[in-house]
């Protein structure tokens, strides 16, 4: 409890450190929001009148302490472009967004562990040699250039086979749930089998490691084959090590995913937020940005805590699972 009380109060520093980080680098941002509502013709009045009545003429301590007013009772403010309330723009997306990375890290799953298993498991030098190729080929593939390829291979209209959307997401949402499960595929795949690759190095070296160990030998003198030691005995004493990274995983993917939105045309976070940043509205971006930093804190904060529970040797040796990782 020690430990997850100290965790938790450094991330309340860290959340009030980014919040303060965010305001001050988007108000350093070219561009006034109050011009681009107006117009390019619209007289200076008229622009003044604007910045008044949107409260950028406060002192920029006036503004940031009505943000944080606002985000401790839960409002993430008004969109200066849209009109719209920002926590209901971000709910709609993230029901995109969040999907996608969901999809994206089981595709990642399946290829990674399973063939960083068999890398270790095999006898194989091909084998061993075949699988050590896919990890570096798949990991060398930017995910904007793996989701143009998906598209001229599988995308309905202009791939050769034909298979699944490429653009877009239904209008009705998860309301048609294999037509919204359906245009998640390829861009999920996009950026899936890079993260897989990255899982696949990882748990060959992690599982390889422990297959090596007393622990597996002890298990085998007791009558497990060597297939039995590795996948019961050192894939268990690696999962500390693959939470760490899985983690990792996940919170890099929510960068992978935003650029693969655009590619794919989802309305998901990534849009939102490329679309904001063009229009100068920085009451969006600002909450925008906070909510993606606070996810990443949230992230590391649980991995550790799942760390620390499964190798209880941390408790003695007052490591954290990133520098264990390292």
């Amino acid at each position: 409890m020690r430990f997850v009380v100290k965790r938790l109060g450094l991330f309340v520093v860290a959340l009030f450190g980014l919040s303060l980080l965010v305001f001050v680098l988007l108000r350093m941002l070219p561009g006034d929001v109050a011009a681009v509502i107006a117009g390019t013709n619209a007289a200076p009045e008229r622009i003044a009148s604007l910045r008044t009545e949107l409260g950028l003429g406060k002192s920029y301590v006036a503004q940031y302490g009505d943000w944080m007013l606002g985000l401790l009772h839960g409002d993430l403010g008004v969109s200066t472009i849209g009109g719209k309330a920002v926590s209901a723009q971000v709910a709609s997306r993230a029901s995109v967004t969040f999907p996608l990375i969901i999809v994206s890290l089981l595709i990642a799953l399946a290829i990674g562990l399973p063939l960083g298993c068999a890398a270790v498991l095999t006898r194989n030098a091909r084998l061993r040699g075949l699988c050590h190729g896919i990890a570096i080929v798949a990991g060398a593939i930017p995910a904007l250039w793996g989701g143009l390829l998906l598209i001229l291979l599988f995308s309905r209209g202009s791939g050769l086979l034909g298979l699944l959307p490429a653009q877009g997401f239904p209008d009705n949402g998860w309301g048609a749930p294999l037509q919204a499960l359906a245009s998640l595929i390829l861009p999920a795949l996009a950026t899936g089998v890079t993260a897989g690759a990255s899982i696949m190095r990882y748990t060959r070296a992690a599982v390889g490691d422990k297959a090596s160990s007393q622990a597996v030998d002890m298990a085998m003198a007791c009558g497990m084959t060597r297939k039995q030691a590795v996948l019961r005995v050192a894939l268990r004493l690696a999962t500390p090590q693959l939470v760490s990274v899985i983690g990792l995983t996940f919170a890099q993917m929510v960068t992978g995913v935003m650029v693969v939105e655009n590619l794919f045309a989802l309305p998901g976070l990534g849009t939102m937020l490329v679309t904001d940043v063009g229009n100068r509205d920085l009451i969006a971006v600002q909450s925008e940005l906070f909510l993606l930093a606070a996810f990443f804190l949230l992230l590391g904060l649980v991995v550790d805590v799942v760390h620390r529970a499964l190798d209880p040797r941390l408790k003695d040796a007052g490591l954290v699972s990133g520098e264990v990782l390292a």
